[in-house]
């Protein structure tokens, strides 16, 4: 069953790589920097994105450890670590939604102009898989805790693992585009 799982959710993954893809290519071909309106270097903060950012890159961390336990039987570790990859996460979409306000107050939206459209588009589709995330790993926190019959909860701690580490790796290439190159 745990080979399944897995393959399903790399299939998923695959799948979903497809459209980020296109999304970041959208976001690069229409990146202009003299365009006029806002653009990513007048508006985005690079170090409080960073700071979020590392919030989700260690949850790639601790969901390991988490999956580490779980091998090893121990339930109320592993239900620790999947609370903190949780925590972690929540953090990252909190400080996305804090620079989202920022944006608004600043009256960059969607129909400003194209880094506004993309920009939103990319990265809100990216907060949304985040939250999809969040709660597959409460499910999994929640059944951990309850005690549920181990292999099966290991097996489903490996998909959303798959999951969760596309969504960090995403979230890198989106950073390295949208904050660092793009700001250059």
């Amino acid at each position: 069953m745990t080979e399944r799982n897995r393959l399903g959710m790399i299939l998923f993954v695959l799948s979903e790589s497809v459209f980020f893809t296109l999304l970041i290519v959208a976001y690069v071909f229409y990146h202009h920097p003299g365009a006029e309106g806002p653009s990513a270097a007048g508006v985005l903060d690079r170090g409080k994105a960073a700071g979020y950012s590392v919030a989700l890159l260690c949850s790639s961390l601790t969901l390991w450890l988490a999956g580490l336990s779980l091998r090893r039987r121990e339930q109320a570790r592993a239900a620790s670590w999947l609370l903190g990859t949780f925590v972690l996460g929540g953090v990252f979409l909190v400080g996305q939604a804090l620079e989202y306000a920022h944006l608004l107050r600043a009256h960059v939206t969607v129909s400003r102009n194209l880094f506004g459209a993309s920009f939103f588009t990319l990265t809100g589709f990216h907060g949304f898989h985040v939250f999809v995330g969040l709660v597959m790993l409460a499910i999994l926190a929640g059944l951990t805790l309850a005690r549920s019959r181990p292999e099966r909860v290991e097996a489903a701690t490996e998909a959303v693992a798959v999951y969760w580490h596309f969504v960090d790796g995403v979230w890198v290439v989106i950073f390295s585009i949208v904050y660092l190159w793009s700001m250059a």
